[in-house]
């Protein structure tokens, strides 16, 4: 899925009907739009990166417990090794959608 940014919130005075000229509201300047540039990239790939080996870590431990719990070999340790597999993409995926959007948004930079 790829990332969807979101829309620009303007200030109150960037409206027409606050007051602003009625050509302001349309005519978008670089300002309006951040890019993200490369020192937001690194941020979010290396806060990514530390939570995703946590992440991966924690899930591991717990994909661990259950299989020598239940003395699983095998097969049945590869059914659920399947099922830990898909929920770690998932949760790496929403780890690495979640710090992009931290450090691209305008508000904390």
């Amino acid at each position: 899925m790829p990332f969807v940014s979101r829309p620009v919130r303007r200030p109150l005075a960037a409206h027409w009907w606050r007051g602003a000229s009625f050509p302001d509201q349309f005519n978008a300047t670089d300002q309006d739009f951040k890019k993200p540039v490369a020192k937001s990239l690194l941020r979010a790939a290396s806060a990514a990166s530390f939570l995703s080996v946590q992440a991966l870590i924690c899930i591991g431990t717990v994909y661990w417990a259950i299989a020598e719990t239940l003395y699983l070999s095998g097969a049945g340790a590869l059914v659920l090794g399947v099922l830990f597999a898909l929920l770690s993409a998932y949760v790496l995926l929403t780890v690495v959608r979640m710090a992009f959007d931290a450090e691209t948004d305008p508000a904390n930079q």
